[in-house]
């Protein structure tokens, strides 16, 4: 066997060591490492952040849902409502509508949106918040601000039979202030009030 050959196959095998290496490092010892790390210290994250209630997973509390008229696609009034979604809260179809701000399209949708959730929870339409008519940039955002939480409160008090006052402190129990105090803003998770109002209304 010639110099030639033999350097090729040396060649040959070291890029086969070298793959077999970095095959068990990156695709199995890695991989395992990372899910250790996090199912150790972020165990409920890592796990899909499941919100159960009644002893049965309802959701997960990073992925907005509908909260409508069983059967229909009417809003429910018992629910607190979450921000519009082009994609229908679907997880597998997330990103914007991609029409700008100055896009006609646009501005008639949000006009036509601001209209309905004025008449839908009996408030001036400038009462309405900006995260009520507008979808979030994945399409599935869980939370609304403290704003629209609370132009829904008098409607779930009523359709529940509930004191306002009851729903208004079951809001401020789940408003999440900005993140290390600075990052973002305060935030009320849709699917986790609704399970606490759930909880009230029946007790």
């Amino acid at each position: 066997m010639n110099t030639s050959v033999r350097n090729t196959i040396r060649l040959l095998w070291g890029a086969l060591r070298a793959l077999l290496v970095l095959t068990v490092v990156t695709g199995i010892l890695y991989p395992l490492a990372v899910t250790g790390i996090a199912q150790a210290a972020f165990h409920d994250k890592a796990n899909g952040s499941k919100v159960r209630a009644d002893g049965r997973e309802v959701g997960s509390r990073l992925i907005g849902q509908k909260w409508n008229v069983p059967g229909t696609d009417r809003p429910d009034p018992k629910w607190f409502q979450p921000r519009p979604s082009h994609g229908g809260y679907d997880p597998l179809s997330t990103g914007s509508s991609q029409l700008g701000s100055s896009d006609e399209r646009l501005l008639k949708a949000v006009r036509k949106a601001r209209e309905q959730v004025a008449a839908f929870n009996d408030v001036p339409a400038a009462k309405v918040p900006a995260d009520a008519v507008t979808g979030s940039a994945s399409a599935i955002d869980p939370d609304i601000s403290p704003a629209y939480a609370d132009i829904q409160i008098t409607r779930v008090a009523r359709a529940n039979h509930l004191v306002p006052a009851q729903v208004k402190k079951l809001v401020h129990q789940h408003t999440e202030g900005r993140d290390a105090g600075f990052l973002g803003e305060p935030r009320v998770n849709v699917l986790e009030l609704n399970v606490a109002l759930r909880r009230l209304a029946e007790h």
